[in-house]
């Protein structure tokens, strides 16, 4: 320890003089070892998913490559060997998961997006089994927008308005239906609820106009101007049919937040201070704003302007005991004062600067009273890793220093002030930009085709330094012309890696500070340094030595495990095989311990294999009782990048969509893709039944009706069985709804999570245990507005606490976890002879390959034919090496 601080031994210049310090001895030595012990025993991970393109259509395939690394060493992570990946809907439900093998922290997988799905704004969520340990704000959680054309009948496009009367917000929706060609719905019927932050603020019934639209009116009721929700309307068509739309609340009012920040968090009596400010509207969006600073007695001191994302920042010296206030003007001219934070007469305070290219430039300056020779300590760090560190006595009223960037890692970089007394005093954060840690993809683009279905092939190298390197990286080619990108707000490896990672909240267009290297992106992004808080790491918790609790083990394979017991003792010493019935063959046997656990570990099997677990005593007697430990489940918080969300994505993307559907139509008429086939609406009674391990908020069983095990058994799939054998319920397509209220769609319930009817294909009819059925206002009532429209709660036998797998005989059950997917392999079609090949190519990712090795001396290669439309065609490399470095490259081309 004493030698890598010593590495790391930085200095103060006071004034002309310099002061060192030595670790030797020294009270301030314990509190580095802490954080050098505490980031090696707590390592974190983060999770990146590069996706083929921006956003998507039904009928899509989401191809996508997973990157996770360790915090700690900043390398390929070897913690964790599974990755979680969800697609996630606009109720916040999962729609399909994945369980992904990790090899050195590389995986990839694909999402189909069936045409059972409604348009809308969706989610991608990947995190490990350990990462839940330090909360799902650590995930990789991404807002990506999916359009619907193939499958729809009505298309929406909603306009809000916000009036504010007697200082309550009111909202105005204009609602516009149309069908596919454009032409309005006249005089049709339209029921349709109001939600906001999940509660029923209004409900009613009208009829489209001439124009095929409908106003809505309402108020939040809520005193917040943040408030999101969601408005369900129905259609009912000519035919009789009804169709559904869910439309996104992203905002009440035209409210605009305004705060401000002084730098390292104080801000001095007397002492020239930097003071940061971000507004930010209601939809969680920033806001451009100008504004004055006015002391007193109403006099102008400073003024300010923002920057497009509503960031800023000016530097004002405060007079003693005087309070100031700033007067914002908004963009539609109104203006508002917020009131500065209160000065204090007494204190540090902590200055950097970080736009010299070559040198950090730091400042702490200190109220007379505190120029008392008292030794203060400045550490630098990243995700635990000591870059500086050093202190100095606080003999004069400024002291100094200048630090080398070379001795910072790329990234977000934490300083941190602390006392004489080791309290904290003071923390900024900084980014630093360098080379260090970037792969330099060197193009070779001399074979490439600009004739459509022409051969493209492409060669680069990889170096760090001008020296070769191995690395894995993933390839994404589309065309732009048909998917345009939104550059400044896509997630790539640098932005997520080296900034959203490590900050606390919403960050909106991240890429756009990579993209130049310029004095205003750098002045933007050292504004975004000062609004923004640090999340990855705590201080406190290292000081008081306070470990995260590690309730969820890293999973370096997939397990079986669960507990053997005789009535209500464990059997000890008993024999337990694992026999695999479907999938992959193999059988293995253990004995249980001395609490009646087993454990199958370092398993590897994909998705529907099938399993039989046989237990006996340890003299052979088979009358036991097998509990196999249940998968736990991950909960769906709300989306913290709700700002990304677009309340009209069929209209913005509907270019993209009706050419999407030329595309799908001619893969079906080659075979490559199939339609979905739905069942008809099907109503059946059945008697109730009991379902003792439910997560019923109204305790098990107490239900308008339940389903069974034994009345699932006979069904192909669980689908199917829902659409057949519940009692008050139809379906449409696969919303269930009830009997009681026909134009509101039923809320399901998987083991307690709320679940989105598209997950219910995932699940074995023979896994669920029961099924209820809430349809009375007495038994949806606790369920709020999520049960508005009646509750369907499933049990499966894994999941809900029961455990009571289908049994065939005493000490033999059987279970279907969730194994590994396996990925699917992108279609990229040849033309050896384009002239001769009729078929219309009418892709938008052209190609895709998830895993091109560089070698350190041939580099690497990859080819692919162009597609049938002219167009500027985007290529976008991106990868890492086994050290952490990372390499991002994009290159256009035009094809006519």
């Amino acid at each position: 320890m004493k030698n890598k601080l010593m590495l790391f031994l930085g200095f103060f210049a006071l004034l002309a003089s310099v002061i060192a310090f030595k670790v030797d001895d020294d009270p301030f030595a314990a509190i580095l070892k802490k954080l050098e012990d505490y980031s090696s025993k707590y390592p974190q991970e983060k999770v990146y998913l590069q996706l083929d393109k921006p956003y998507y259509a039904v009928g899509d395939d989401i191809w996508f490559k997973g990157y996770v690394v360790n915090t700690k060493t900043q390398a390929p992570s070897t913690i964790s060997g599974i990755l979680y990946v969800e697609l996630i809907n606009e109720k916040d439900s999962i729609t399909t998961k994945l369980k992904l093998p990790l090899g050195g922290g590389i995986t990839w997988g694909d999402f189909k997006l069936t045409d059972s799905l409604k348009e809308g704004n969706y989610r991608l969520r990947a995190y490990t089994n350990y990462m839940r340990n330090f909360g799902s704000d650590f995930f990789f959680d991404k807002t990506i927008k999916i359009g619907n054309s193939w499958t729809n009948k009505v298309f929406t496009k909603t306009d809000y308005s916000y009036t504010t009367v007697d200082g309550i917000d009111k909202t105005k929706a204009k609602i516009h239906f149309e069908d596919k060609n454009g032409l309005p719905y006249i005089q049709n019927d339209v029921s349709y609820q109001v939600n906001i932050d999940y509660k029923n603020v209004k409900k009613g019934k009208a009829k489209t106009d001439t124009n095929g639209d409908v106003d809505i009116d309402f108020t939040s009721g809520q005193a917040t101007s943040s408030s999101n929700g969601k408005i369900t309307a129905t259609l009912k068509l000519p035919n009789k049919d009804e169709v559904t739309k869910v439309i996104p609340i992203t905002s009440t009012s035209r409210q605009v937040d305004v705060q401000f920040m002084p730098e390292g968090g104080t801000f001095l009596e007397g002492i020239p201070t930097r003071i940061a400010l971000k507004a930010v509207n209601s939809s969680g969006r920033g806001e451009a704003v100008n504004g004055q600073i006015l002391d007193a007695a109403g006099q102008e001191v400073t003024g300010f302007v923002t920057d497009s994302l509503g960031m800023g920042s000016f530097i004002l010296t405060s007079l003693p005991d005087l309070a100031y206030t700033s007067k914002i003007k908004f963009k539609d001219g109104s203006t508002k004062a917020f009131k500065l934070p209160l000065t204090q007469k007494s204190g540090y305070a902590l200055k950097l600067n970080t736009a010299d290219s070559s040198n950090v430039y730091l400042k702490i300056f200190a109220t007379a009273d505190k120029v008392s020779g008292e030794e203060l300590k400045i550490v630098a760090q990243q995700a635990g890793n000591l870059l500086y560190v050093s202190k100095a006595k606080m003999d004069k009223q400024v002291l100094s220093a200048t630090i080398p960037k070379t001795k910072l890692l790329s990234g977000i970089v934490q300083f941190t002030l602390f006392s004489a007394a080791d309290e904290l005093i003071a923390e900024r954060l900084v980014f630093i930009k360098s080379k260090e840690r970037l792969i330099d993809i060197d193009l070779n683009t001399a074979k490439i085709s600009k004739s459509v279905k022409g051969k493209s092939t492409f060669e680069f190298t990889a170096k760090h330094g001008q020296k070769p390197i191995i690395g894995s990286f993933s390839v994404s080619v589309t065309n732009a012309s048909k998917v345009v990108p939104d550059v400044d707000n896509e997630s790539n490896i640098l932005a997520t890696m080296l900034l959203t990672s490590d900050l606390a909240g919403y960050v909106e267009n991240p890429n756009y500070y990579f993209l130049k290297d310029d004095g205003q992106t750098n002045e933007d992004l050292d504004n975004l340094m000062l609004t923004q808080g640090y999340r990855r790491f705590t201080w406190k918790n290292v000081l008081n030595t306070l470990p995260p609790v590690l309730t969820f083990k890293p999973e370096s394979s997939l397990t079986i495990s669960g507990t053997i017991t005789n009535g209500k003792k464990p059997v000890v010493g008993g024999h337990v095989m694992l026999l695999s019935t479907k999938g992959t063959q193999f059988i293995l046997d253990t004995v249980t311990n001395a609490e009646g656990k087993f454990v199958f570990d370092n398993l590897a099997y994909i998705d529907s294999t099938k399993f039989v677990v046989q237990a006996r005593t340890a003299k052979d007697r088979k009358y036991v009782n097998i509990e196999v430990d249940p998968a736990p489940l991950q909960l769906v918080t709300k989306n913290k990048n709700s700002a990304d969300v677009e309340v009209n994505v069929n209209d913005i993307l509907m270019k993209y969509i009706k050419g999407n559907d030329q595309y799908l139509n001619e893969m079906v008429r080659l075979g490559l893709v199939d339609r979905t086939i739905q069942l008809a609406e099907v109503t059946i009674v059945q008697k109730k039944n009991i379902a003792k391990n439910s997560s019923n908020l109204n305790g098990p069983g107490n239900a308008d009706f339940v389903l069974g095990a034994d009345q699932l058994g006979t069904c192909p799939t669980l689908v199917i069985c829902l659409q057949s054998k519940l009692q008050g319920v139809i379906f449409r397509g696969n919303i269930p709804y009830s009997t009681r209220s026909p134009n509101t769609p039923m809320g399901i319930r998987v083991d307690g999570v709320q679940t989105d009817p598209d997950f219910l294909d995932g699940i074995s009819a023979s896994d669920v245990e029961s099924v209820e059925v809430l349809k009375s206002i007495s038994y949806t009532s606790l369920y709020g507005s999520e049960g508005g429209g009646g509750m369907i709660l499933i049990t499966t036998k894994r999941g809900g606490g029961g455990g009571n797998y289908d049994r065939y005989a005493p000490g033999v059950v059987s279970l279907s976890p969730k194994g590994f997917y396996i990925a699917r392999e992108f279609y990229s079609p040849k033309y050896n002879d384009p002239a001769k090949s009729p078929k219309v190519d009418l892709r938008s990712t052209i190609y895709w390959n998830p895993q091109v090795v560089a070698q350190k001396e041939k580099g690497a290669s990859f080819d692919f034919y162009n597609a049938s439309e002219p167009g500027n065609y985007r290529v976008v490399i991106e990868g890492i090496d086994a050290v952490g470095q990372l390499g991002r490259k994009v290159y256009t081309y035009d094809v006519k």
